[in-house]
């Protein structure tokens, strides 16, 4: 194992993984790699990286392992293959999975003798070793203070969610409950401008600002959700449905795919049917929280 702290290993060379690497590099680190395609640490070797030949080499190398996978199997994958170099490392998991895949995949690198920290990083490859770039992390907190700087290395901002492994695992999926259907109505704009001649650069500008409008939203309704208040004082389902009622058909008219719009005309159908068109379109989140199946909130 390397005796300096500013070492690290990573694994996993993807677009994220490589982007991590080389803010490593950056900053000085010695930095060890190991990826099932080898020749995608080439420009990370010819800045001064080392490739190992297999993970255990790998993980060997270094007390701190960042692992950037696809999801939690992979790690086992991984590590299957490297059981014996396990013990007394620290695995920060910055792969994507659900809370209870994170837990398990804590337990079981703990049964093996080392430590699992699981993280969610919420910025795209372009912004990692910024300080605009941040990542959720939980588990030991001994093992995050440890190696907090080099944590922040690859994102300025680090937030600690607590011990439990599957804290950081859940606020990244809350995160991305947002970011991809957002991104997803913004694709169906693009789809539906052009169509008629308009391009993204066009629309690009109102898009920005409805999506910086949306803080207002949600600082005003969150308040009243948690007091478990819909009340259609500012806004009604019933108008709800008929806005996307139009987008849906809007959609149509210029041929293009509805799909998305009508899931989301879906969910406002099913307040209304509950008897619920008069209040706040709020009012989704218990209909939504009770499930599909509900009928009556």
């Amino acid at each position: 194992m390397s005796s300096t702290a500013q070492s690290v290993t990573v694994i996993g060379l993807g677009p994220m993984g490589q982007a991590m690497a080389a803010a490593y590099l950056d900053r000085g680190y010695r930095v060890t790699l190991w990826n099932r395609t080898p020749s995608r640490a080439d420009a990370l070797v010819e800045r001064g990286a080392t490739l190992a030949e297999t993970p255990e080499q790998a993980i060997s190398a270094n007390e701190l392992v960042v692992l950037s996978l696809i999801d939690y199997d992979a790690m086992y994958g991984v590590l299957d293959r490297a059981k014996d170099a396990v013990t007394g490392r620290v695995f920060v998991n910055l792969s994507s999975d659900t809370p209870e895949k994170a837990r398990a995949g804590a337990r079981w690198v703990t049964e093996l003798g080392g430590t699992h920290l699981t993280g969610g990083v919420l910025s795209p490859p372009p912004l990692i070793g910024t300080p605009d770039a941040s990542t959720f992390y939980s588990g030991p907190r001994d093992a995050y203070d440890k190696h907090r700087a080099a944590l922040e290395v690859i994102t300025g901002t680090s937030d600690y969610r607590g011990e439990d492994p599957g804290l950081a695992a859940l606020m990244y999926q809350l995160n991305m409950v947002i970011f991809w259907p957002a991104m997803i109505a913004y694709w169906q704009a693009v789809a539906v401008a052009a169509a008629h001649g308009i391009t993204a650069a066009e629309i690009a500008p109102y898009a920005a600002e409805n999506f910086a409008g949306m803080g207002h939203f949600i600082d005003f309704y969150a308040p009243r959700i948690d007091a478990g208040n819909h009340a259609g004082d500012v806004d009604r389902t019933s108008m709800g449905l008929a806005s996307m009622e139009h987008v849906v058909h809007t959609a149509a008219d210029a041929g293009v795919d509805t799909a998305f719009p009508e899931a989301v005309r879906e969910i406002f159908r099913r307040v209304v049917d509950a008897g619920h068109g008069a209040d706040s379109f709020s009012r989704a989140v218990e209909v939504m929280r009770k499930g599909a199946s509900t009928t009556t909130v």
